[in-house]
């Protein structure tokens, strides 16, 4: 791993930052790099996954269906969008998106920070209660009780969910938007 630290922080100006560049060979998806940016007085974090070789867009669709489907490997680039429509939720690219390697587990434990957070937050019952049902549904999931779809969308192709159920469709670049 290649590190280059007391770096010029894009925010905060002061030389605080760690930059970390890797190499990773991951089977089925082939030769990635893997950076970080990481600030230690203003907390700036940014991370990024892609792959060595230039690639179409790409939708990858997964339904999680046992609990063995928790380990199934994810890499997911910053400009990729993860959607669980069958609760409503989407998390979409944008100038603090991170690209990161995790498994399914790892996926869904980002989006149950999310609810956690936001149920935290909330002044509204209603809200707290929709909160709460969404977080039993996440954990129903993770025991396999209850099957899931994860699609993720990514135009830069730098995503995958590594599983012989996954159904991958490659995009040609077109100028239009992935739908």
């Amino acid at each position: 791993m290649d590190t280059l630290e007391n770096q010029e922080c894009p925010f905060c100006h002061k030389k605080a930052v760690t930059i970390q560049e890797d190499q990773k060979d991951i089977p089925f998806f082939g030769k990635t790099y893997l950076f970080s940016m990481n600030c230690s007085e203003c907390k700036f974090f940014k991370a990024d996954v892609e792959s060595a070789e230039t690639k179409d867009p790409v939708k990858c669709t997964f339904m999680i269906e046992n609990e063995k489907d928790m380990k199934v490997r994810v890499v997911k680039g910053s400009e990729a969008t993860v959607k669980i429509s069958q609760l409503k939720m989407e998390v979409t690219p944008g100038p603090a998106s991170n690209g990161y390697i995790t498994n399914i587990e790892g996926v869904l434990n980002r989006f149950e920070k999310i609810i956690k957070d936001e149920k935290e937050d909330a002044e509204d019952d209603s809200v707290k209660k929709h909160a709460k049902v969404l977080l039993k549904k996440l954990w129903k999931i993770k025991l396999g009780e209850l099957p899931l779809k994860v699609v993720i969308e990514d135009p830069s192709g730098n995503s995958a969910i590594i599983s012989e159920k996954t159904i991958v469709e490659r995009l040609k670049v077109s100028g239009k938007k992935m739908k």
